[in-house]
C-alpha cells in the first residue's frame, strides 16, 4: 500500500449507527477507514461504536490516526453501546453535533444510513449552497440503503 498525503486533515463521515441489509456498506465503512488511514487523514463522525460508524471508526483508529466522536447526550447510551472508539467529544444536542462536527472537518463524506445521515447530508449541503462553508461533500452511491425503522 503506497503511502499518500491528502489536502485534508480531517474529514467528516456521517453513516449510519446499523451495519445495514448488505455486506458491502459495511466493506465499504472498512475500505472508507484504510484509504483515510493511507492519506493520512483524521475522522470526525457520529461517535457511536456500533454499525458502520463503529466499522469505519475502528478502521481509522486500528490505522494510527486520530478518531474524533461527537455525540449529544441524549444519544451517549443508544449509539455507545460498547468501548468508545478514539476520542469522544459530548454535546447537549443534535444541532451542536452538527456544528461541531461541520467546524472540525475539512470535507464531508456520507456512507449509507437512515434519516439522521440524510438530515446531516443535507445539512452540509445547504450551508454549502449558502455559503456558510466552502468544504467538499461526497457521498457513497447507495447512501440510505439501511432502512429506518
Amino acid at each position: 500500500m503506497e503511502d499518500t498525503k491528502s489536502r485534508f486533515k480531517r474529514i467528516c463521515v456521517f453513516c449510519g449507527s446499523s451495519s445495514g441489509k448488505k455486506p458491502t456498506y459495511q466493506e465499504a465503512a472498512v475500505e472508507l477507514g484504510k484509504e483515510l488511514v493511507e492519506r493520512k487523514i483524521d475522522l470526525v463522525y457520529g461517535g457511536g461504536s456500533v454499525g458502520l460508524m463503529g466499522l469505519v471508526s475502528q478502521a481509522v483508529h486500528d490505522g494510527g490516526r486520530h478518531v474524533l466522536g461527537v455525540i449529544p447526550k441524549t444519544l451517549t447510551p443508544r449509539e455507545i453501546t460498547g468501548d468508545p472508539v478514539g476520542e469522544v467529544k459530548t454535546v447537549s444536542d443534535m444541532h451542536q453535533r452538527k456544528a461541531e462536527m461541520a467546524r472540525q472537518a475539512d470535507a464531508f463524506i456520507a456512507l449509507p444510513g437512515g434519516y439522521g445521515t440524510l438530515e446531516e447530508l443535507l445539512e452540509v449541503i445547504t450551508w454549502a449552497q449558502l455559503g456558510i462553508h466552502r468544504k467538499p461533500v461526497s457521498c457513497w452511491s447507495f447512501l440510505f440503503g439501511t432502512e429506518a425503522s
